[in-house]
């Protein structure tokens, strides 16, 4: 009898100890993104990309029977706060995974960080080529590729949809000296990629989008990075050039507002102008009927018909889209969508890797190829050796009636507009 009663007090005191170590073992994910500062409109909608996608994932159980913790931390868009972040987040918070933060500017020197402590390192938006030319291990992108590409976009667009004698002949290159801007400006120039502080080149650009199009370029110009506030002058030295076209790579939403609402100011009609920033609903709120014909790349539109896997099933583009609205009550757009894209590939990869072990995790991200991609509602990604997909063309989408509209490329997906040009006058 005595027996018996210990049996069963050490059952239960087993039983009670299980319990207690199951119930304090959730995956924890560490996340560093600009909530304040200069990039927080867009450091805030990954934190609800990211947060909505956690939060689907624990109401179907968790991964591996495990629910998943995310902890989200400001960096105030600040490089040395977004480097103590996750070095606090890896060796004091014991993090099983991190996602990462938003920008080149904070994600290339982060992934040192990552890199040193073997971890995992999925990157939303950090498209500078020089982030993925250091020779690290453990990057993903989950966008299109880097930002020096997005060129072949432009140039896409303009030989394919707007009729040789009537395309731009000149135009005129304006951006924030940001890693960003300067990034896809290299490739639209044809300049050389080096690494900093070296003199290694791990990329040569030439002869360059602009070139290739035929187009001449009468206004190279930067402005400072951070408190910059002189967009009129800015936009009448734009149209003193008298360029055809207007290539505006900005570093937010909000820049892009001030320089349309400043060239509708003073009435500057070019025939086409793209802009690298201003997907998001607030650039159409900020400049109304002045974004009609703005031309934007995206990684991400409601009308494509990407089908992902969410917990093991079928988690499409608008299964995302409904859940966006039931949670928020109002529609996402890409800024929500890449970072839920980025968690629907390290679900998946937990789940197939079988653990949280980083190691482990990178060698199932790696070993994934066309035929077995990652499936998520950016599309399919597998990698190269440096982490940028393979085979992914960016998207470009085009303001018309107050909608973002898709226009290429024409055999994407269905639901292609035909692009307005020229733009019409403000």
């Amino acid at each position: 009898m005595k027996f018996k009663l210990c049996s069963i007090a050490v059952f239960a005191a087993l039983l009670f100890s299980t319990s207690e170590v199951v119930a304090a073992d959730p995956i924890k994910v560490g996340a560093s993104l600009p909530l304040t500062g200069g990039f927080s409109l867009t450091g805030d909608k990954h934190k609800q990309g990211y947060e909505l996608c956690v939060d689907l994932i624990n109401k179907n159980g968790g991964i591996l029977g495990r629910k998943v913790k995310l902890t989200v931390s400001d960096n105030r868009s600040d490089t040395e706060t977004a480097l103590n972040q996750y070095e606090r987040m890896i060796n004091a918070q014991k993090v099983d995974l991190i996602f990462g933060t938003f920008s080149s500017k904070l994600t290339f020197p982060t992934s040192a960080v990552t890199e040193k402590n073997g971890m995992v390192h999925p990157i939303p938006s950090g498209g500078a080529l020089r982030i993925y030319s250091i020779g690290h291990k453990n990057l993903f992108y989950f966008q299109q590729n880097a930002a020096e590409y997005l060129g072949n976009t432009l140039e896409g667009t303009v030989s394919n949809l707007v009729a040789k004698g009537d395309r731009p002949k000149t135009v005129a290159l304006i951006r924030a000296d940001d890693f960003f801007a300067n990034a896809i400006a290299n490739g639209l120039l044809g300049g050389k990629v080096k690494l900093p502080g070296s003199k290694k080149v791990v990329g040569d650009l030439a002869p360059g989008h602009f070139k290739n199009l035929g187009i001449k370029v009468v206004l190279n110009e930067k402005w400072p990075e951070e408190g910059f506030s002189d967009w009129i002058t800015l936009a009448n030295t734009v149209k003193r050039s008298k360029a055809d076209m207007i290539v505006a790579l900005t570093a937010s939403a909000e820049e892009a507002v001030q320089l349309t609402r400043s060239f509708q100011t003073i009435k500057y009609q070019p025939k086409l102008i793209w802009m690298s920033q201003g997907t998001q609903t607030e650039y159409q709120e900020g400049v109304g009927s002045a974004a009609e014909g703005v031309l934007i790349h995206s990684s991400w539109h409601p009308v494509a018909n990407w089908k992902g896997l969410l917990s093991g099933k079928s988690f499409s583009n608008s299964d995302f889209i409904a859940a966006f609205k039931s949670a928020n009550g109002k529609e996402p757009d890409e800024d929500q969508a890449i970072p839920f894209a980025l968690c629907q590939g390290m679900e998946q990869a937990v789940r197939g890797a079988g653990t949280t072990d980083n190691s482990k995790i990178s060698a199932w991200l790696k070993a994934r190829t066309k035929a077995y991609p990652v499936k998520t509602i950016l599309g399919n990604f597998h990698w190269d050796k440096r982490g940028l997909p393979i085979d992914r063309p960016h998207l470009m989408t085009q303001w018309q009636g107050g909608k973002l509209k898709f226009v290429y490329p024409l055999d994407e997906f269905d639901g292609t507009s035909k692009l307005i040009y020229p733009k019409p006058k403000w």
